[in-house]
């Protein structure tokens, strides 16, 4: 019995941990990030899992300005351009990336 409920007790943690970045995952789809990046593959911008092992937390603020003014020259010559989110958007974006590793 104690062996199910401790089953049942990390189930419950692997979904609550789950729904956070599926939720963000949504977030980036519903701003079109997808548009131009893909997870692990680049599209016109870096795959999100490069950024992430490029760049640390105490970097999450500086990217976060970067999401939303835009930018150019880190990763080639396409800038990217600015986006129409919030600075709450987009540091949960900005996490969800760094998340990737």
């Amino acid at each position: 019995m104690k062996k199910m409920y401790i089953a049942a007790v990390m189930a419950a943690a692997g979904l609550v941990l789950a729904v956070p970045a599926q939720a963000d995952e949504a977030l980036a789809k519903s701003k079109n990030c997808m548009t131009c990046h893909k997870t692990d593959a680049k599209l016109i911008g870096p795959a999100y899992k490069d950024v992430a092992k490029k760049y640390t937390d105490k970097d999450v603020g500086s990217l976060a300005d970067k999401v939303i003014k835009g930018g150019s020259g880190v990763w080639g010559a396409v800038p990217m351009a600015p986006n129409n989110v919030t600075k709450d958007e987009a540091t949960k974006l900005v996490k969800w990336i760094l998340s990737l590793k």
